[in-house]
């Protein structure tokens, strides 16, 4: 019973920091000091929030969860004909540094081949966002996201291969 209701006040405590104004970096409050800037960058500013068109053939969607710490990433991609990653957006109901590294995900697949993306380990965004042990499992979703997404994108064209056999 305790349990459910730290839970909940967790949530009640993110939500408002998360409708509460920015505050300049000189006048942050004591949690948002701990993190690096770069991480407070990322979540001030995040870069490609939003979404694709799920049901395109060309897009791949990676949903993944923590149930752990509540933390929910949506990634998506889009691929040229050629192979190479165009476009990429995110969704993520989550602490400051699993908003960063998702944010940090979408700018390092984009330009890169599925391949390539594949490439692209937690341990990477960890050390680019300078996160704490503590929030190593933000960098962990980032990187699962992103294999989420190829996998559902490579599935769809393995589909398009198959409906294009048939005819």
């Amino acid at each position: 019973m305790a349990a459910a209701g730290a839970g909940r006040l967790r949530r009640a405590a993110s939500a408002l920091l998360l409708r509460s104004p920015r505050l300049p970096a000189r006048e942050l409050s004591a949690p948002a000091r701990l993190y690096h800037k770069k991480v407070v960058d990322h979540y001030e500013n995040p870069r490609n929030v939003g979404s694709l068109d799920k049901t395109s053939k060309n897009v791949g969607t990676g949903l993944v969860g923590a149930p752990a710490c509540g933390d929910v990433m949506k990634l998506q991609i889009q691929v040229d004909e050629k192979g190479k990653i165009v476009d990429a957006r995110f969704k993520t109901f989550g602490c400051g540094s699993a908003i960063a590294s998702s944010s940090l995900a979408t700018e390092w697949v984009k330009g890169k081949t599925v391949e390539e993306a594949l490439t692209i380990k937690n341990t990477d965004i960890a050390k680019e966002l300078c996160l704490p042990p503590v929030k190593l499992h933000c960098s962990m979703l980032a990187e699962d996201a992103i294999k989420a997404a190829l996998a559902d994108y490579k599935l769809k064209q393995e589909s398009k291969k198959g409906e294009a056999e048939k005819e």
